[in-house]
């Protein structure tokens, strides 16, 4: 492949890639969310396979970067922890894959 038929703005456009969604298991988390209103953690944890101490900690870091809202309640004195994308994070999310997509579409085949 010759560097005429490349189009280096594909990696500029890679270098802006989301971290924070770009981490494996919080991209995971976050697909599962984009996909439906509101999920409970359990739920979550076993679509993902993370443990509780993982995803929690995951959790936590899409919260304070406001593309999660985390909402603990009980249900007949059992917790409940329900989970949902912001407007913010779903958008982030169709920025990212926008981009992602971008960025594979332009990549020469084998």
């Amino acid at each position: 492949m010759s560097n005429e038929t490349f189009d280096a703005s594909l990696l500029e456009a890679l270098g802006e890639i989301d971290k924070m969604i770009h981490e494996p298991a919080r991209l995971q988390i976050i697909a599962n969310l984009y996909v439906v209103e509101s999920a409970d953690f359990l739920f979550l944890m076993n679509q993902t396979g993370l443990t509780r101490g993982n995803l929690s900690s995951h959790l936590s870091k899409l919260e304070k970067a406001g593309y999660l809202d985390i909402k603990k309640e009980f249900i007949r004195k059992i917790p409940r922890t329900l989970l949902c994308l912001t407007q913010d994070g779903r958008k982030a999310f169709d920025s990212y894959r926008k981009r992602m997509q971008r960025v594979l579409d332009g990549l020469p085949e084998n």
